[in-house]
């Protein structure tokens, strides 16, 4: 399978990469690969999240403090965003 991150999904990615690389750029660059990993992990296993909280929706925590919110569409894992844990998620409309 591809593995895709929506537009939403990097910016929020780069947000907490470069939140990070502020006080400490090597934990950032860890992080970051962290995230890499866990969502190349999903094109081999894209079932390896538990079902999210919004219908339709899968999720993985790659650390403790974060999630990454995914959808499987035919041949493809779509990333739909990338939050904090501690962040209200789904978001209150």
């Amino acid at each position: 399978m591809k593995v895709r991150w929506t537009t939403a999904a990097e910016q929020g990615r780069d947000g907490i990469v470069n939140h990070i690389a502020t006080n400490n750029p090597r934990a950032a660059l860890k992080m970051d690969r962290l995230f890499r990993d866990a969502a190349a992990k999903l094109a081999e296993f894209p079932k390896m999240g538990k079902s999210g909280k919004i219908p339709g929706t899968r999720e993985v925590i790659p650390h403790e403090n974060y999630r990454i919110v995914y959808e499987i569409d035919e041949d493809t894992v779509w990333i739909l965003t990338l939050i904090h844990t501690a962040r209200q998620w789904p978001p209150l409309e």
